[in-house]
């Protein structure tokens, strides 16, 4: 294992790598999980669900809800408190719902950030592929010793490998989901305990049968860690190097080792400066007396992915050149953090002590800080976007050959700038203890902090309103089938559920104001919820607006009663080269220009008129029906994020002649005040006006989209 190793070496008694999941309302285990990387625990999602009260194979992510999980080493065991980082859940084979009495499923993985020590919890264990005949071994989520099931790997099926367990010794149960699947002989996990099939039962009365020979016995199934390494390593869970895939050519490798040789020239000094970075970093040393050598030294800081940020930050003090040139050379390779194990773990503590309000906008302030960042992650959690940013290189103002500021940083302050001045000066000395580690120049960062600062206080003049956001999708005989989410500030939160129950629009109108009914505006906001219809784009001209509840006392048409706007997230992510101008559009909503196509125009004309005109931001399309539609589907999909047109006029559109006079922002307001008009007086406000507003301060739910997949 070379000079640096595993502090506490778990493969002697594989029972300590079993992390306990344990269950909200009695503290019991749920299941089981094994640790992953430094502040992450691997288990099922159907444990976390189990663990949180949840139903069994519920889809949507629990979201930022606290879970306990248990992790021990040899000497004691610690509660920790976590999140779901990370979100596969489980489903059937079609990929649609598993349920009750269902023998078998696909997914069920669940990563979770815990909120563990400084220098991180125990060293994860090694993994490896399942192979037929491996001899391995399962622990109770209780994490005994004594619950030790014996297995064997009899056959594997892609996503899935097949374990009979011993005749003699504990049998798989309940609360062994998600645990580690131990092989001795390799000395490392190779998968994970899903479920167990349970003797069968009498169909008429329930109970179970008399045991007969004929009975299946013992036998489990989990995830072969081949099929888990499938699923984790498109989130870039699994990218940082081994000491064993360390190419001694590696450029990064090379420089690091000269940078060590030429500053610690010492062996003594080499050992103690060892010493100290091991500690740091959680882990043991091999010798109190022997240091390490140069080349382990540099494997070690490509190894572990906050050991560099470690060291440089103690070579800063000492030797300031040296620690410029170590960070030069980490630059190199992907595995290096960009905060050291302190650093993270008092970021993590700022963030679980924050406002939720404000942790609710943190996707906000990431768009205003980065306005030409292409995408924010797949993942639909805080985690996952802290971790896309650490990977991030530095803005692009610089001079003199000073460093850039770093993506993290930059998002930092807009977030500090939205909170209260205590907080906001603890993150303020946050950033300028890395800023100093990294060598910014204080001007460089305190430009950003201005930045920041005028951003917020534009921010607070334009506060959110409350958004409804409904996803509508076709179903038999012009019905439609919904699922509806709420914001009122902190993201969006599911208030129905996937069904399969179908709507008529009437039906469906009367659902969507029941949902409005139940909200409870914020204090002195008197504007109405922004409801947003989410489609794909063959439905852009459904007339949701005009649906109405039939009340015998009140219509309840609900685009007349609230801003309804139309949003397409197909079109908009069809081409993620064109996010980044979505967002730059975005940005400039309030000075941005107009494009009014007033002639039918083919797809190369439109194309070549928007794709690099920034600046422009809404356009106006009044042509007839024929080629409009085109033109709205196209211009979406450059990333154009306001899109007006009359939904039934075949000539001169009262509605773009009309909207052409309101501000960009107040579009939405506008359009439903139109159409109230339309409504008491049809001569004079003939037009059906249709407004698609992809808002990119905001953040989607996750959606079930076939064409191409689609994520918050």
């Amino acid at each position: 294992m070379g000079w640096f190793k595993a502090a506490d070496d778990a493969d002697e008694d594989p029972s300590l790598h079993v992390v306990s999941v344990r269950r909200t309302e009695d503290g019991k285990a749920a299941g089981a999980g094994f640790v992953l990387g430094a502040d992450t625990v691997l288990t099922c999602a159907h444990v976390v669900n189990d663990a949180l009260g949840r139903a069994m194979f519920e889809y949507r992510s629990p979201g930022p809800v606290v879970i306990r999980v248990q992790v021990s080493d040899a000497s004691r065991s610690q509660l920790y408190l976590a999140r779901v980082a990370h979100w596969i859940p489980p489903r059937a084979r079609d990929d649609g719902a598993v349920r009750e009495g269902d023998g078998e499923w696909l997914g069920d993985l669940a990563v979770l950030r815990v909120d563990g020590p400084a220098e991180g919890l125990p060293a994860a264990p090694d993994r490896v592929a399942m192979a037929v005949g491996q001899e391995v071994g399962a622990w109770h989520g209780g994490g005994r010793a004594a619950s030790l099931a014996r297995l064997t790997v009899v056959s594997l099926h892609g996503s899935r490998g097949y374990l009979d367990g011993e005749a003699t010794g504990m049998a798989v149960g309940p609360g062994y989901s998600g645990g580690p699947l131990w092989c001795r002989h390799e000395r490392a996990v190779v998968g994970l305990v899903v479920a167990h099939f349970m003797p069968p039962l009498d169909p008429a009365t329930g109970a179970r049968l008399a045991h007969s020979p004929q009975h299946l016995i013992r036998r489990s199934w989990g995830i072969p860690w081949q099929r888990v390494e499938a699923e984790l390593r498109p989130l870039g869970l699994l990218d940082h190097l081994t000491p064993e895939a360390l190419e001694p050519e590696d450029p990064a490798f090379v420089l690091l080792v000269e940078v060590i040789k030429d500053v610690l020239p010492s062996p003594n000094g080499r050992r103690d400066s060892a010493q100290r970075l091991a500690r740091a970093c959680g882990v043991g040393y091999g010798s109190d007396v022997t240091p390490p050598t140069p080349e382990e030294f540099a494997a070690f800081l490509l190894t572990h992915p906050r050991a560099l940020a470690a060291f440089s930050g103690t070579l800063r003090r000492d030797s300031p050149a040296a620690a410029d040139r170590l960070l030069a050379a980490g630059c190199l390779s992907r595995t290096p953090r960009l905060l050291s194990p302190q650093e993270y773990a008092q970021l993590r503590k700022h963030l679980r002590t924050m406002d939720r309000a404000v942790l609710g906008r943190f996707p906000e302030a990431v768009r205003a800080a980065l306005p030409h960042l292409a995408a924010l992650p797949g993942g639909d959690t805080l985690d996952a976007l802290l971790d896309h940013l650490e990977a991030l290189p530095g803005d692009g103002h610089s001079a003199g050959g000073e460093r850039r500021v770093p993506a993290l940083l930059r998002v930092m302050e807009y977030v500090g700038a939205m909170c209260p001045g205590p907080k906001r000066a603890q993150l303020r000395l946050w950033a300028d203890g890395v800023a100093g580690r990294l060598s910014i120049a204080r001007a460089a960062l305190g430009e950003r902090r201005l930045d920041a600062q005028e951003w917020a206080r534009s921010a607070r003049d334009r506060s959110a309103r409350v958004r409804v956001l409904v996803q509508v999708t076709g179903a038999e005989r012009r019905r439609h089938r919904l699922r509806i989410w709420c914001d009122e500030g902190a993201g969006p939160r599911q208030v129905s559920t996937a069904s399969v129950v179908s709507y008529s629009a009437s039906e469906a109108a009367r659902e969507v104001l029941r949902v409005l009914d139940s909200l409870t505006p914020p204090a002195g906001d008197d504007r109405p919820p922004l409801l947003e219809v989410l489609v794909d784009r063959t439905s852009l001209n459904l007339p949701v607006d005009e649906w109405e509840a039939r009340d015998p006392i009140v219509p309840g048409v609900l685009g007349v009663e609230f801003p309804l706007v139309v949003h397409c997230p197909e079109l908009l992510r069809r081409h993620g080269r064109f996010l980044s101008h979505w967002r730059s559009r975005w940005g400039r909503l309030d000075s941005g220009k107009t494009f009014v196509v007033s002639e039918p125009m083919d797809r190369d004309m439109i194309y070549s008129r928007l794709v690099n005109q920034l600046d422009t931001v809404r356009v106006f399309v009044d042509v007839p029906p024929g080629p409009r539609d085109g033109i709205v589907q196209t211009c979406l999909a450059l990333g154009i994020p306001v899109v007006v047109w009359d939904r039934g006029r075949d000539g001169a559109s009262h509605v773009v002649k009309h909207m052409a006079e309101v501000a960009t922002r107040e579009l939405p307001d506008g359009v439903r005040s139109y159409r109230a008009n339309a409504k008491a007086s049809p001569p004079e406000f003939p037009g059906r006006p249709v407004l698609a507003w992809a808002d990119a301060d905001q953040s989607l739910p996750r959606l079930h989209l076939t064409e191409p997949q689609e994520s918050a």
